[in-house]
């Protein structure tokens, strides 16, 4: 049924009992995606060019979460092409890590726009929205199998941290994650891009800092 990928239909209790052993991650990905492209689970499908699923190593230690695709990810089809992709893609290497070992996603797969003045904009996801998609995110979560998941701004931290998140106040400290994995909050890379001067490059620092310490987790066992 278009809106809810099989793999999400398995015993959620059990991660290990969700990807039978042996099974090509890959493989199981690129099955997962398959389904989601056709996705009218809620009412972005209305707005989008095309579904935007996850990318990257399927068997990666880190999994990014980020809110939704932007206008550039909506046309392309890949997360985080776009202006806060490249900041983004800049940060990981001041953090070292290499974009192509971790998992990008997103909480929604198709891109949050609202009509203004005739055109489309982006917005934050709304909570139905994320819930309808996040069978989606849940697939993704169970086949990579991520030790750390890093939420990209408080949307994501809302679905995948606890609701209410403040990204002021919370952001940076270690919370449980969903199916067994340590969770950290940091900003969106789409914020700094709002700033300039010394602004820019405080909060830029701040999530390079946060992305580094998200590795020597998942690849050092080091918080």
């Amino acid at each position: 049924m278009a809106g809810r990928p099989a793999i999400a239909e398995r015993e959620r209790t059990n991660v290990e009992a969700s990807v039978e052993p042996n099974v090509d991650r890959a493989v199981e990905l690129a099955s997962v995606r398959a389904e989601c492209l056709t996705c009218r689970a809620c009412r972005l499908w209305r707005t989008r060019r095309q579904v935007v699923f996850g990318e990257g190593n399927p068997d990666a230690a880190l999994m990014l979460v980020g809110e939704g695709p932007g206008q550039a990810e909506d046309r392309v089809g890949r997360p985080f092409v776009g202006p806060a992709g490249k900041l983004l893609s800049r940060a990981l290497t001041e953090a070292g890590i290499d974009r192509s070992e971790v998992w990008l996603t997103n909480v929604v797969k198709s891109r949050p726009a609202e009509s203004v003045g005739g055109r489309l904009r982006n917005r934050p996801p709304r909570p139905d929205e994320i819930e309808a998609c996040r069978p989606w995110l849940d697939a993704e979560l169970t086949i990579v199998r991520p030790a750390v998941v890093v939420c990209l701004g408080a949307s994501a931290a809302n679905g995948l941290i606890h609701p209410g998140f403040r990204i002021g106040e919370e952001r940076g400290r270690w919370f449980p994650g969903p199916f067994g994995t340590v969770a950290l909050a940091t900003y969106h890379p789409s914020y700094p891009l709002h700033l300039t001067g010394p602004s820019f490059d405080r909060v830029l620092a701040i999530i390079v800092g946060d992305l580094s310490r998200a590795r020597r987790l998942a690849v050092e066992g080091q918080a």
